[in-house]
């Protein structure tokens, strides 16, 4: 029995309401957005003037589809550009601090426990400006001693993922450490035992327990630099990820259906990997 659950027919009755309210409040925006994709209008609101796919695949004016909108795929392409390479950093960094904090004792380890969570709690706006802030005296330093022109400490893709990657790295870190808590260290003591080197310990026996781990949290890394803002808008520069191009087409021509037909792509991609990450989170059962 679930001690947690109410008992009485008007409390069951008062928290059966409360969590079809709860969920209705969540899901009322999303299903709001995914209907206005296929409403046949210049604008995503009320009347319905009937289903139409041209929001994703019209490919003229002024009905023009998001697979036939440069802009719009370039951004994409961005995205998957930064977001693939942030999280490869963000996990291979996350995997070295999880056996960092969870196998080694030095001085200062709670301290430095703290200040890797830290990125986690400032907000993306003051983040990406104290990271272009750094940028720009380093770069300004360099060229104004050295006379060297450093173009990737200047707002573009590189700065992009400098940002993305000094708090993605907090989010990989806690969820491999949280995995390797669980290890059974007798296992790689019994591999080195029976003659393994350690580096084959470590490929055949620890990385392969880790492994459902360090997909998720690539997959969580991917989706939060696929949607981050905050921190991108303040570093980006000409080649701008897909949601600064969302933000900039809507301050300048307006909020129009395809911006809702990206959100079902959006909504529809990153609900595949994330029941993808349940999938291969999910241990097999013990005969």
């Amino acid at each position: 029995m679930n001690v947690a659950a109410p008992q009485s027919p008007f409390l069951r009755w008062v928290y059966g309401g409360y969590m079809f309210a709860f969920f209705i409040y969540l899901a009322a925006p999303l299903t709001a957005a995914g209907v206005f994709a296929f409403n046949d209008s210049l604008f995503p609101s009320l009347p319905w003037n009937g289903f139409t796919l041209d929001w994703f695949f019209n490919d003229t004016e002024p009905k023009l589809g998001m697979f036939y909108d440069r802009r719009l795929l370039r951004g994409l392409e961005v995205s998957l550009y930064v977001g693939l390479i942030v999280s490869a950093l963000s996990v291979a960094a996350g995997t070295c601090n999880a056996f960092l904090f969870e196998r080694k004792e030095f001085p200062f380890k709670a301290a430095l426990h703290v200040l890797m969570i830290v990125p986690l709690v400032i907000p993306g706006v003051i983040l990406g400006i104290s990271i272009l802030v750094f940028a720009s005296i380093v770069a300004n330093g360099v060229e104004e001693t050295m006379s060297w022109d450093w173009d990737m400490l200047r707002p573009g893709l590189f700065l992009v993922i400098l940002g993305q990657f000094s708090f993605l790295t907090t989010i990989t870190s806690l969820v491999i450490a949280a995995r390797l808590r669980k290890f059974d260290i007798a296992l790689e003591e019994a591999a080195l035992n029976l003659g393994a080197t350690r580096v084959r310990v470590l490929a055949t026996v620890t990385l392969p327990y880790l492994a459902p781990a360090m997909f998720s949290a690539f997959v969580v890394a991917f989706l939060v630099s696929f949607e981050n803002f905050n921190t991108t808008l303040m570093l980006v520069g000409s080649d701008a990820p897909l949601t600064i191009t969302m933000y900039d087409r809507m301050v300048k021509v307006g909020s129009t259906p395809v911006l809702n037909a990206v959100s079902v792509f959006l909504m529809l991609g990153s609900g595949l990997l994330a029941l993808l990450s349940v999938v291969v989170q999910r241990e097999r059962k013990q005969p």
